[in-house]
């Protein structure tokens, strides 16, 4: 069954439901799933946003995977 197919259908079956601690049940099942949060940054954090972004523009990163490899040998090394 597709998703659009299976929301139709809850849609229907929840509409045909009078118990209200049963729908209460349902809807905290839902409000867990659909929760977004909200990141909020200070001015400082987006400063910092920003100025990492320009490093990036400029080359000045190190990808993970060159990272995993550091970390590996100096693991290796103790």
């Amino acid at each position: 069954m597709a998703a659009i197919e299976l929301k139709r259908l809850l849609v229907h079956r929840i509409a045909e439901i009078n118990d209200e601690s049963f729908l209460i049940a349902i809807k905290t099942i839902l409000d867990s799933k659909i929760q977004t949060h909200t990141l909020t940054l200070n001015s400082q954090q987006r400063q910092e946003i920003l100025e990492s972004k320009k490093d990036i523009e400029k080359g000045l990163f190190v990808e993970q995977v060159d990272l995993d490899n550091e970390f590996d040998k100096w693991l290796n090394a103790r």
